[in-house]
């Protein structure tokens, strides 16, 4: 019986290399001449840690790391952004997570709009995963265009096509 599951995983070495570029291009720009900002990916955690002086360089890193990723390919939304925090000095800190996984609320949330399609396929939820099957593949097709339109606030993808 064929079948397709859905995750939420993000590719850690393609994103180390839109950090990477993002921390090149923060260093040559010109409003950022002097500045003791600082980008770093931490792989274990699954964070990435900004230290700069101001909230606005803060949002220019946020958006300079969003447009990297985008060019690489990544989706942005499974970048959970944190609040600012004072560190050393007139320094701010910030921790942005990256979200893996697709948690039991939004698991729930695609299996029931998978129910409501009302198509011949069965949906689990399998730890961190939701797991398709059906008989005919035109009918897993039309979950994955219909799941790719919907909005869950977590990027997801389809592996496994079997």
């Amino acid at each position: 019986m064929p079948s397709f599951d859905i995750v939420n995983k993000i590719d850690i070495q393609t994103l180390d290399n839109a950090i990477n570029v993002a921390r090149k291009d923060i260093t040559s720009r010109y409003d950022f001449k002097g500045s003791k900002s600082t980008i770093e990916l931490d792989k274990k955690l699954l964070c990435i840690d900004i230290l700069t002086e101001s909230e606005m360089r803060i949002e220019a890193i946020e958006d300079t790391i969003r447009s990297r990723m985008i060019k690489q390919g990544l989706n942005p939304l499974a970048l959970d952004f944190g609040k600012e925090q004072y560190a050393s000095g007139n320094l701010l800190k910030k921790d942005i997570k990256i979200k893996q996984g697709i948690d039991k609320e939004t698991a729930k949330k695609i299996v029931k709009h998978i129910k409501d399609l009302k198509l011949k396929v069965e949906a689990q939820i399998m730890d961190e995963q939701v797991r398709v099957t059906g008989k005919k593949i035109d009918e897993l097709q039309a979950v994955i265009s219909s799941v790719r339109a919907a909005n869950f606030e977590i990027p997801v993808q389809f592996v496994n096509m079997k």
